[in-house]
């Protein structure tokens, strides 16, 4: 390092934490992306679904969404289903393998900040997150002609609403995962059985047992918040301010149960 350099480092010390995010950044997105089966399965699972139900229904018509084509439907549902992926399934299993191999607690006892550490990690998760959303409205736009947002700053505040408030769900499960053997399983089996419940594949009808029983669910909720950036149903508003807040009230519940039950060590210790 130049000495420029230094004295500028020692001047603004807020320069030196952003590189120390940087940096971590790039280290988390690298682990990322050059596990490649995980990364396939994380960003290419959601792409795959959306190409096969577009195929083989996208163009039929739900009329109770305002006689809308289901792949219209399908956009904004697994652009939920992405965000949920990265900030949910994929962190809680980073999070419970690096515990239990002794990292976190390595990363813990270093000189890094941990509140680097869990800022890189959300960026990290934010940026998977993205590309998902990108992706999926690329696709629904050129492959099934499929209308862009009517309004972008809603559809925006709905995705960071929802990975903030996924991350910290996703945290939070970790932390009651015993191992990393059960960690796939687990949050595979809870992110399927949300996803069923809040209908994804197919949507709910209004005022039926499971569709009052789903507005309970986060899931469910940041689904109506992304259909309504989409205008589904037609001419309502863009802005779904009850379905975020229950999305942010899980976020909530999940970070507390995280301050109070989250480890840096491997249980088996």
């Amino acid at each position: 390092m130049s000495s420029t350099t230094h004295e500028t480092t020692t001047r603004r010390p807020w320069l030196r934490d952003v590189r120390l995010v940087v940096h971590q950044v790039k280290y988390e997105q690298l682990a990322f992306w050059l596990n490649r089966v995980g990364a396939v399965f994380t960003v290419g699972f959601s792409v795959v679904f959306l190409v096969l139900l577009g195929l083989s229904a996208g163009n039929q018509r739900e009329s109770a969404l305002g006689n809308i084509r289901l792949v219209e439907y399908y956009v904004p549902g697994f652009i939920a289903y992405g965000v949920m992926a990265a900030g949910f399934t994929t962190l809680s299993i980073t999070i419970v393998v690096r515990r239990e191999t002794g990292l976190l607690k390595r990363l813990r006892l270093s000189p890094l900040p941990t509140w680097v550490l869990i800022t890189s990690i959300f960026i990290s998760t934010t940026i998977v997150a993205l590309v998902q959303v990108l992706l999926l409205m690329v696709i629904g736009r050129l492959g099934y002609d499929v209308a862009f947002p009517s309004s972008w700053v809603p559809m925006l505040v709905a995705v960071f609403v929802g990975i903030v408030s996924f991350s910290a769900m996703g945290v939070a499960i970790s932390s009651v995962i015993p191992n990393q053997e059960t960690a796939g399983p687990v949050t595979s089996i809870v992110f399927f059985v949300l996803l069923f419940l809040a209908g994804l594949w197919f949507p709910l009808p209004a005022g039926s047992g499971l569709a009052k029983f789903s507005n309970y669910l986060p899931v469910r909720n940041l689904m109506t918040a992304l259909d309504r950036s989409f205008q589904i149903p037609r001419n309502t508003s863009p802005w779904a301010w009850h379905d975020m807040l229950v999305v942010a009230l899980w976020g909530l519940g999940a970070t507390l149960l995280s301050l109070r039950r989250f480890r840096w060590s491997p249980r088996r210790s």
